[in-house]
């Protein structure tokens, strides 16, 4: 088997970066571990950048995405019993944010690429990369029980943080970051009307909680928690009396409560890798970095990455010009970082840190208080939520 572009994962980078290749006449194959109906299930969440929700429209995915997608003009703090809306659209000249899951994005483009005649092979696990070094790289890999190979101009790592893409780059050729916060969160969904327009993000001596939605009927909450709980370990009625004492029920504001569907932990850490390629092959997303939650940047860095990623490529297949294939890493390594600022900042203002002194936990409130009271800091957030300039 051979092709131009072999591409390791279909998750959003994986994809996306298949579909932008497609619109410019490069070919490429997606080896995916898991099946169709796995990926497309997986719920993840899903704030969407006005970049990304502009990308989607514009290569012709975001149909879908713009009927049944909530789209959202800005977002609320919430601390010391009162509400401060940050007004995303003012501070940015027009600019919003999308609310639309990641699996949803995840089978926009399934759909799209499989109507193009696209080759997806699920059910594939890649088991190696070789030859990253040389002209023709490859990619091991193994379906339906076989041992087969893929050989292709280009690899592209989009198999996550515990994909085989990365470690193919030689230790003592990439460096690693890593930040491990001491709290994750607890998620849960529920079937019940939405408790707000607009996402709610909560500071209390409790510790964090955020109100987001799904959909009109189905509501994605969280509060955070010990990485190190056990979700069994929370009944129902012990979830909701945690979400109502963080929220408070002020200033005649109601959370909506209902039956719970779904629930689980998730441990928060930062993560980079320099560089993002070596040879022939050229990490993406979660394969080359991580973000807390907080920022709800994952999905968009993703895009991000791939979007770069495709333009050097085309600028190759078209002319043999490699110039923006070699400023890759430093091109997407320079937003990446930015976007770690801005997930690390929004974690430290809303965030229980138990480590944290009494003095350090006033001058969080400090912060927040200045952030509701300053349009110039407002602005600065909400310039980083809608999205920094994709390159």
């Amino acid at each position: 088997m051979r092709t131009q572009v072999g591409i390791v994962g279909a998750g959003p980078a994986g994809l996306m970066l298949s579909h932008l290749l497609h619109l410019e006449g490069i070919a490429s194959v997606v080896l995916e571990s898991r099946s169709r109906e796995e990926i497309e299930s997986t719920i993840r969440a899903g704030v969407l950048e006005q970049g990304t929700i502009d990308l989607l429209e514009r290569t012709g995915v975001g149909a879908r995405m713009r009927r049944e997608g909530a789209v959202h003009h800005g977002i609320k703090l919430r601390f010391g019993g009162r509400t401060h809306r940050i007004d995303l659209r003012a501070l940015t000249g027009g600019k919003s944010i999308m609310l639309y899951a990641q699996h949803e994005v995840i089978k926009d483009l399934v759909q799209a690429r499989l109507q193009a005649g696209g080759e997806l092979r699920f059910e594939a696990e890649a088991i190696a990369v070789d030859g990253i070094s040389g002209q023709s790289p490859r990619i091991r890999f193994r379906e339906d029980g076989r041992a087969q190979e893929l050989a292709c101009d280009f690899v592209a790592g989009c198999d996550g943080f515990h994909g085989v893409s990365r470690a193919a780059i030689p230790d003592a050729a990439r460096k690693e970051y890593q930040h491990v916060y001491p709290f994750g969160w607890f998620g849960f969904l529920t079937r019940a009307p939405s408790s707000s327009d607009e996402l709610i993000y909560a500071r209390h001596e409790r510790g964090f909680a955020l109100v987001s939605t799904r959909s009109p009927q189905i509501q994605r909450l969280y509060f955070q928690c010990d990485p190190r709980d056990d979700e069994e370990s929370w009944s129902d009625a012990r979830i909701w009396e945690e979400m109502h004492a963080r929220l408070e029920n002020v200033e005649g504001w109601k959370l909506t409560e209902g039956p719970i569907l779904q629930k689980g932990i998730v441990a928060l850490r930062s993560f980079m890798v320099e560089p993002m390629q070596h040879g022939r092959l050229f990490l993406a997303g979660d394969a080359a970095h991580i973000v807390p939650a907080t920022g709800a940047k994952g999905l968009n860095l993703a895009v991000a990455d791939v979007l770069v990623l495709s333009r050097a490529l085309a600028a190759f297949f078209r002319s043999g010009n490699g110039a923006l294939l070699d400023r890759y890493s430093a091109t997407c390594l320079r937003r990446a970082w930015l976007v770690q600022r801005f997930s690390r900042w929004m974690t430290a203002l809303t965030h229980r840190d138990d480590r944290d002194d009494a003095f350090t936990r006033q001058l969080q409130l400090a912060e927040l208080e200045y952030l509701t009271n300053s349009r110039a800091a407002q602005a600065a957030l909400a310039e980083n939520y809608v999205g920094l300039a994709m390159e």
